[in-house]
């Protein structure tokens, strides 16, 4: 998929989010016409503790999915700290940077450019996480046939 002006800035966005916050790390990555997929790794930060959930690992997924690398959290205590940077927060400035910057491209101001809300997912193990991946990297071939690409509108 070729991206559009808007699209290119959506991707320099999402690949300096770790300039801004370097306690995570970009995984799996795409822009689709009217969305984006990606994963986002958070881990802990120095001199903070992991917790446990069951033993496992416990990563936690966005569409933006996001992965806590290495967060833990035993059941019945609260989560693992993300650097003082919850998922929100950098969801909200990814959001609004690349929103800002597209403005600023088209010679507007304040117009939106992203939905409300965002959807995330917790990944668990590895199996999900490489289940995951494969359908960022596979939804392009998808477009085609999705039923809010403008060519399927009868």
């Amino acid at each position: 998929m070729k991206l559009n002006d808007a699209g290119i800035i959506v991707q320099k966005t999402w690949q300096n989010l770790p300039i801004h916050y370097s306690h995570i790390e970009l995984d799996a990555f795409v822009i689709m016409p009217n969305h984006v997929h990606g994963i986002i790794s958070i881990n802990v930060g120095a001199g903070l503790q992991p917790a446990l959930i069951n033993g496992t690992n416990m990563r936690a997924g966005h569409d933006i999915w996001v992965r806590a690398g290495h967060d833990r959290v035993r059941a019945g205590h609260r989560p693992a700290p993300t650097g003082g940077y919850p998922l929100s927060g950098i969801v909200r400035a990814f959001k609004t940077f690349s929103a800002m910057n597209i403005n600023k491209f088209r010679g507007t101001r304040y117009v939106s450019v992203w939905q409300r809300n965002y959807y995330e997912h917790i990944i668990r193990n590895e199996y999900n996480l490489n289940r995951i991946r494969e359908y960022i990297e596979n939804n392009p071939l998808k477009w085609e046939f999705d039923q809010e690409n403008p060519k399927n509108f009868f």
